[in-house]
């Protein structure tokens, strides 16, 4: 069992990321645990083509040596994300800026478990010169194997804040907490989380910071030091619903009312998308989905919102009335 202590100001700073380095890092626990993964499987049989290529290989494997199975991961190579929009390159220059000192420790305090692997040692050893080439690793992985789902990705983790957000309106942030996932309950003061790792925190008015995790599956995971950046990764919502395929519905009566293309938006925008992701999930270009999402939210059917650089589009409730309708024609 772990647990959090909370101060007031603690209380007032919890706030929601997506953390794009998060999902690069964790992804490889997906590729090497495919059965435990097998939510991932459409991605997984990608991801394996992706490692087989030996260029590829061999830039990230400084990152596969951190990520072995069941193994704790440094803090340093998942830092909380600053900011609501914050893009990976931003954490990359975060985790190049890593003083040495601070490798060292978060390096020694994964080895509770198992003992350091051959690069984590060469690692700690010389922060300062190997430092780069895990960078460069992490960098190659975002690029190959999450850069081309992540539009998806993305829409999926926002949908999670989306909800999470809501919650935190109608009950505060204790309920919130307590309804963060099963394995955890607000104590009036602190977080305590049902896990194996003891740890025991007190956040000291810095706050905490949570991301949704599509790879993180059974436990919501901490930064392992008191000293690091509170944050904590727990896993999303809805994530068996993250590959699939655009609906096919043959004969839906709401295609001979609003066409085709239109119908499949209206069944893909019960989480909020962007332009982008619905035009890989539709496999419409970029120009066509935004023509048609332009006709629906003038037909007051869908609603759109800016969220920093991007713009998050939602079926209204007139149109969820046309898809139940449709559905029990």
């Amino acid at each position: 069992m772990s647990q959090l202590r909370f101060e007031v100001a603690d209380v007032a700073g919890v706030r929601f990321r997506v953390s794009p380095v998060w999902e690069t890092v964790s992804s490889l626990w997906a590729l090497q645990s495919p059965v435990r993964h097998a939510v991932h499987l459409p991605w997984i049989d990608r991801a394996r083509r992706v490692m087989r290529r030996p260029e590829v290989a061999a830039r990230v494997r400084p990152l596969v040596e951190l990520t072995r199975p069941r193994c704790w991961l440094p803090d340093f190579l998942t830092p909380p994300p600053s900011r609501p929009d914050v893009e990976l390159a931003e954490q990359l220059d975060e985790i190049a800026a890593t003083p040495p000192h601070v490798v060292v420790r978060d390096l020694l305090a994964t080895t509770a478990q198992r003992p350091l692997g051959p690069y984590a040692r060469t690692l700690r050893d010389d922060p300062r010169a190997l430092l780069p080439e895990l960078v460069t690793a992490l960098r190659v992985w975002y690029d190959e194997a999450i850069a081309p789902d992540w539009p998806r990705i993305r829409a999926l983790l926002d949908a999670d804040i989306a909800h999470r957000a809501g919650l935190l309106a109608e009950s505060g942030a204790g309920q919130l907490l307590d309804q963060l996932h099963p394995t955890l309950h607000w104590a009036g003061d602190r977080v305590v989380s049902d896990d194996p790792w003891r740890l025991d925190f007190d956040l000291g008015g810095r706050g905490l910071a949570l991301n949704p995790g599509i790879f993180t599956d059974r436990r919501v995971l901490w930064n392992l030091l008191e000293d690091s950046p509170p944050g904590g990764t727990y896993p999303v919502r809805a994530v068996a619903t993250l590959w699939e395929a655009v609906p096919s519905l043959p004969g839906d009566p709401l295609a001979r009312v609003v066409g085709p293309s239109r119908a499949a938006l209206l069944h893909l925008l019960d989480t909020p998308a962007t332009t982008t992701d619905l035009a890989r999930r539709t496999g419409m270009s970029c120009a066509n989905v935004s023509q048609h999402l332009a006709a629906l939210h003038a037909a007051g059917l869908v609603t759109r919102v800016r969220q920093g650089r991007h713009v998050r589009y939602r079926g209204t409730e007139a149109a969820n009335v046309l898809l139940r309708a449709s559905r029990g024609a």
